[in-house]
């Protein structure tokens, strides 16, 4: 009796390849919606450090800068949480701690603004 290798038209092995780019393409996905992530943050951040007052204290941060900074955060934390939750990862504690997402960011997750972002 003599083995054979799988054929390249073998459904097994085009079942195989296609998994394999799926994966890969899932993997590239969540990289990339991090890297968004990790950008948006840093812009939030970045911008609530020029509000600090030389004493210490903070200023209002109440403006339109601001909240599309704050909007832009939240999205980018709901579509990388979107994706992680798409190829299983299901635990959002770990992506809050290890990003250091604010609370408020949090509590604004998937929460959309007007009717006019949404088309």
């Amino acid at each position: 009796m003599t083995l054979r290798p799988p054929r390249m038209n073998s459904s097994k092995v085009r079942e195989s390849a296609l998994d394999y780019e799926i994966a890969q393409e899932q993997a590239a996905a969540l990289g990339r919606l991090g890297r968004a992530l990790e950008a948006a943050l840093a812009a939030l951040s970045e911008y609530d450090g020029m509000l600090q007052s030389p004493s210490g204290g903070r200023f209002e941060p109440a403006s339109a800068i601001r909240e599309g900074l704050l909007r832009d955060a939240s999205d980018a934390l709901w579509c990388f949480v979107v994706q992680r939750e798409a190829i299983g990862l299901r635990d959002q504690k770990a992506v809050m701690r290890e990003y250091r997402v604010p609370i408020e960011v949090q509590n604004r997750m998937g929460a959309f603004g007007t009717a006019s972002r949404l088309r």
